[in-house]
């Protein structure tokens, strides 16, 4: 069994007295002296792995993206894509409405993002994309337009539906199904 540094551990014990600060208090109400009386660990040492509360959340929402495994093995298994979509959509709000305070973070960067996902670590936004591109190969999404701009456009609708839902709480899988299908349907009358 390998042993984690001690600046592993920290960082670790941080990232999770974070988390479970930003839960009970929000974001706005935690300070980085509640995370170290959490995290067990001195003010010095919180600040020598994190610079501010700011990085700490953006780490825990980049923790989230990474964890896409199994999404990747349902892409290469060519899984049908829209129920797919609907998966990732789902499970995605359900992580929203139960993290509110780094939802808002997530579907509210500082930074507008590019047309193409980082390439250097795992995205929403590149996940999003792949799917779009499987989608294409199936032949039920578009062929004729860029799957980075269309996963941009589709993120944008999910991201304003998710902060409405974040301010009323509640956010049902049908409505998520419901976006997509006007994504992909379009909202121009249906040719029959």
């Amino acid at each position: 069994m390998t042993t984690l540094k001690r600046t592993d551990r920290s960082r670790a014990l941080i990232l999770e007295a974070a988390d479970q600060a930003f839960r009970a208090l929000g974001f706005a109400n935690t300070s980085m002296e509640e995370i170290a009386v959490r995290a067990g660990l001195t003010r010095k040492t919180l600040y020598n792995l994190f610079s501010s509360k700011d990085e700490i959340a953006l780490t825990l929402i980049a923790r989230v993206e990474a964890a896409d495994a199994g999404y990747r093995a349902r892409i290469a298994a060519n899984e049908d894509v829209l129920p797919l979509l609907a998966a990732v959509f789902v499970d995605s709000a359900g992580w929203c409405l139960a993290n509110p305070s780094l939802a808002r973070l997530a579907l509210s960067p500082a930074e507008r993002p590019s047309l193409a996902p980082p390439a250097d670590r795992p995205t929403f936004q590149g996940l999003v994309r792949d799917i779009l591109r499987l989608g294409q190969q199936q032949g039920v999404i578009r062929s004729d337009e860029d799957p980075d701009f269309m996963a941009l456009l589709l993120l944008g609708i999910y991201g304003q539906a998710m902060l409405t839902a974040l301010s009323t709480g509640s956010f049902s899988d049908g409505e998520i199904r419901r976006i997509i299908r006007l994504v992909v349907e379009g909202i121009g009358p249906r040719a029959d």
